[in-house]
Parts: structure tokens; C-alpha cells; sequence
């Protein structure tokens, strides 16, 4: 599967962006989906992750600013951010659990300054 991030940018503090994954196939019923995000220095996390079944959870910095989303018929997998904080800087990554691994986009870097 093919995973395509767009929607990446410079935004300044409070500010919102919305990401958006094209996944080359129709696996949002049978595949764990997901934004993870990694900032220099730090170590890859989970943003959100939506399941087959429609369950959704969130990274415990998300603090109801985000939101995951998924188009079945436009096969795309979208992260609305808002009230965004320089600590949100970092390259966003769209994830597909496959088999027994997670397979990535090339990310999309978010930068939050003034």
C-alpha cells in the first residue's frame, strides 16, 4: 500500500492545518490507520489512530485540539489540527498497519512558530 501526506506547512502558534493521507488502496475496513509524528531529537509518536471498527484515540497531547478522519470513497485518512503549539512542530506521518508492521508516507513537515 502507498501512503501520500499533503497538507504540510508553516502555521503560526494558534493557528490550524489539515493533513491528508491518499492511500493507494480501500484497506480502511480491514487496517489499523494512523498519524504519528517524530520532532528532531525525539522519538516517533502516535497522534491518532482510527481501527477498522471506527474506534479513535488520541495522543494524551492532543487535549481535544485534533481530529482523525477517514473518506472510504475518496480513500483518504485526514488529521484536522487546531490551536497549534510550537511543540506540535514535527514531520507527520501517515501510517498503515500491515500484516505485522506499519507501513509510512514520506511525511509532512508541520513547523508552529511566529
Amino acid at each position: 500500500v502507498q501512503l501520500v501526506e499533503t497538507g504540510g506547512g508553516l502555521v503560526l502558534p494558534g493557528g490550524s492545518l489539515r493533513l491528508s493521507c491518499a492511500v493507494s488502496e480501500n484497506i480502511f475496513a480491514t487496517n489499523i490507520m494512523a498519524w504519528y509524528r517524530q520532532a528532531p531529537g525525539k522519538l516517533r509518536e502516535a497522534v491518532a489512530t482510527i481501527t477498522p471498527g471506527g474506534n479513535i484515540f488520541y495522543g494524551d497531547f492532543v487535549q481535544g485540539r485534533f481530529t482523525i478522519s477517514r473518506d472510504n470513497a475518496k480513500n483518504t485518512l485526514d488529521l484536522q489540527m487546531n490551536s497549534l503549539k510550537p511543540e506540535d512542530t514535527a514531520i507527520y506521518y501517515c501510517g498503515a498497519w500491515v500484516t505485522t508492521k506499519w507501513q509510512w508516507g514520506q511525511g509532512t513537515q508541520v513547523t508552529v512558530s511566529s
